[in-house]
């Protein structure tokens, strides 16, 4: 009996870990497959993406830039700035409720084919393992060995390329953050000029190395929350990995012709990133990898039976029955990915290219002199253009069309460098006969070709009218 068998977990007890209460580290076989070469294909375009949208230019900035430190925030063309992060939730919302939408009608294909746990983990460092150490039976063969020259070049040379493929993870990840020139002319720079950035990618590195080389699929199992919301969003409807029980059952030899189709050779196990057994049923340990299919039709090839013996399939539709699309949750996780979408998407057409927000200055709110009354605001404005924007500032009494209101601060025309900010203070002066009491005032900001026009209200204090006319 292979040591996958003894080791092969019940319902009761998790994959990873023995009888005694040590933790069982899998060594998944290699499998080859028209899945497994699709998921390769689709781990190598995820990877292509992750490492080109920082160098993508669109609208003179880089295609993802949170530059968390000019609060400027770069999303595919549009610009945020800090107090545009509200959009974000609708973005979120809708993302979130779109992956609920994916899991309802295609199981945890997010897992299996798009997670970078699994990308980066099956496709990435365990091909390099493999390289170094050979099948999984050289593995094990390797595990057991005194540590000898071989070993000490096999497993050391491993974790260097480990070390260095997670460092590289790690500045790529870091330039989302700040440009790619800035991170190449830091990385050619003194760390100590700077220190936190340095100490960021030392310790991401550490963390991603960590993971892939030691922990692992144990992420999936005891961290990541997504797993246990499968119960919640997977039905019978639901596409996931599973065993036709009424093709394989009972177990048996390949000449065996009592038997079903499954030979019990524990192929479909023995391939398993997370180690179960698809035969016992749709379990929460299982990220829908495919594995098991392409190394089940494998064996059903060779012994000239049809593949599809462990497939893509509904639990309704391995039960022999029909497998229903549309369904009450298909359509409300549908209507709620859209409404969240949507409103990010509406909302990003109506921001402006400048944001302005408007302070009144500490201190005293207002100020009297004998002939008026002054009110001291600050302006602040951002410009997310990579283009300079002239711009006029004016102010006006909302729904008082009598009051004699002036300003001083901005005066004539104001122009605001490309990706600039800008804080210039703003006064509103009132001839102390008119005041009779506060009132809202329209603060307007406005380009001078006329293409956008930015208000804020605030209101105009000043002491009791009383005491004036005294």
């Amino acid at each position: 009996m292979s040591d996958t068998k003894k080791l092969t977990p019940n319902r009761e007890r998790m994959t990873t870990i023995r009888e005694d209460g040590s933790r069982n580290f899998l060594r998944p076989a290699d499998v080859s497959g028209m899945w497994t070469l699709l998921r390769r294909l689709s781990a190598l375009l995820l990877i292509a993406v992750y490492v080109a949208l920082p160098w993508i230019k669109i609208n003179g900035n880089p295609a993802v830039l949170m530059d968390v430190a000019a609060r400027r925030f770069h999303f595919f063309g549009i610009t945020l700035a800090a107090n545009d992060l509200w959009l974000m939730f609708f973005l979120l919302t809708g993302t979130g409720f779109a992956l609920f939408f994916v899991t309802a009608v295609l199981g945890r294909v997010w897992c299996g084919w798009a997670c970078p746990q699994t990308v980066f983990l099956e496709h990435v460092y365990r091909r390099f393992e493999r390289w170094f150490e050979g099948p999984v039976s050289q593995q094990k063969r390797l595990d057991k060995q005194p540590w000898n020259a071989e070993k000490v070049l096999r497993r050391g040379g491993k974790h260097i390329v480990f070390i260095l493929l997670s460092a590289i993870v790690a500045h790529i990840f870091l330039s989302y953050f700040i440009s790619v020139e800035t991170l190449f002319a830091w990385m050619q720079g003194n760390p100590s000029e700077h220190i936190h950035a340095f100490i960021f990618v030392f310790i991401f590195t550490a963390i991603l190395y960590f993971n892939f080389a030691w922990f692992r699929e144990q992420l999936c199992l005891i961290i990541c929350p997504y797993g246990r919301l499968q119960s919640a969003l997977i039905d019978d409807d639901s596409v996931v990995i599973g065993y036709d029980e009424r093709r394989g059952e009972p177990r048996g030899k390949a000449t065996d012709p009592n038997a079903g189709d499954c030979i019990d050779c524990y192929r479909c196990v023995d391939v398993c990133p997370t180690g179960i057994d698809i035969r016992q049923g749709l379990q929460m340990e299982c990220i829908g990898c495919s594995n098991c299919i392409d190394a089940c039709n494998d064996i059903m090839r060779k012994l000239g039976r049809d593949p599809g013996l462990v497939r893509y399939d509904s639990l309704s539709g391995l039960a022999g029955g029909k497998r229903r699309f549309l369904r009450p949750r298909v359509f409300l996780y549908l209507f709620l990915m859209f409404l969240g979408l949507g409103v990010m998407a509406y909302s990003s057409m109506q921001l402006k290219p400048v944001s302005v927000s408007v302070t009144r200055m500490t201190g005293t709110p207002f100020f009297v002199t004998d002939d008026n009354i002054r009110n001291q605001f600050q302006l602040r404005l951002i410009n997310k253009r990579n283009a300079p924007i002239p711009l006029k500032v004016s102010a006006y009494p909302i729904d008082n069309d009598d009051l004699t209101l002036s300003t001083a601060g901005f005066s004539g025309i104001f122009t605001i460098e490309p990706q600039a900010e800008s804080r210039q203070p703003f006064i509103l002066l009132l001839p102390r006969e008119q005041y009779v009491g506060h009132f809202p005032v329209m603060i307007r900001v406005s380009s001078v070709d006329g293409g956008f026009t930015v208000e804020r209200e605030v209101n105009f204090l000043g002491p009791d009218p009383r005491l004036l006319r005294e």
